[in-house]
């Protein structure tokens, strides 16, 4: 199974093959196995990037046990989250499904404390999960992802590269780089829907969102590794 990853050190994408008992990429000692991150996805590929998970390990080894995962990854079209989910970008975690209501709070208070993390969604928004994300900032809308131009790299191309193809403009592939082919898609589909920005910002977004979201494969769809 491929696993691509956003190095923002480097800024680089970054492509691993690993089977699903494997540690993540950048994971250690098996804090987080490919099948953890995969969770009900029925995609071939995933996406996430290296502080995402370096915030993990920095959570799990301060919480000294395990953190079960009851959702991260998924693909747009699948859905399951709302309209720019960061689990479609692969740096949001809903965990701790199995705690108790007060080990869940120590383990919310954690989070917070440690500042690995972007957002950390308040319990009463959440009362049998916790949420956690590395979400980029600042988003282009109120909330949700960050504006895009050519030549950038990263998992919030790879979501725009994903719905694109969904809706049937091909981008030339998944691979995170927002080149001339993912340009020109998504210039194709601004025309269509007579969206007047440079790039890719709050009106595009909306836009995609709304008609790819848990929409599945359509018509001309250009899906890949699914």
């Amino acid at each position: 199974m491929r696993v691509l990853v956003y190095n923002e050190d480097k800024n680089r994408m970054e492509r691993y093959e690993l089977s699903l008992g494997d540690r993540m990429p950048y994971i250690k000692n098996k804090y987080l196995t490919l099948k953890e991150f995969k969770g009900s996805t029925k995609s071939k590929i995933l996406w996430t990037t290296k502080k995402t998970m370096e915030a993990f390990n920095t959570t799990r080894e301060r919480w000294r046990n395990p953190i079960y995962v009851g959702y991260a990854f998924k693909r747009i079209f699948e859905g399951g989250h709302s309209g720019q989910s960061q689990h479609y970008a692969g740096v949001s975690f809903d965990t701790s499904q199995t705690l108790s209501v007060k080990k869940r709070t120590e383990l919310y208070n954690l989070a917070k404390k440690l500042k690995v993390w972007t957002y950390v969604e308040p319990l009463r928004l959440t009362p049998r999960w916790l949420h956690f994300d590395k979400r980029a900032t600042p988003p282009a809308c109120s909330a949700g992802y960050p504006a895009l131009k050519r030549n950038d790299k990263g998992v919030y191309v790879l979501v725009l590269q994903d719905a694109l193809n969904t809706l049937g403009y091909s981008t030339g592939g998944l691979d995170g780089v927002y080149g001339s082919a993912t340009n020109t898609a998504v210039q194709a589909f601004q025309k269509k829907y007579s969206i007047n920005e440079s790039g890719v910002k709050c009106k595009t977004w909306t836009k995609l969102s709304s008609l790819v979201v848990g929409k599945g494969k359509q018509k001309n769809s250009k899906i890949e590794y699914y």
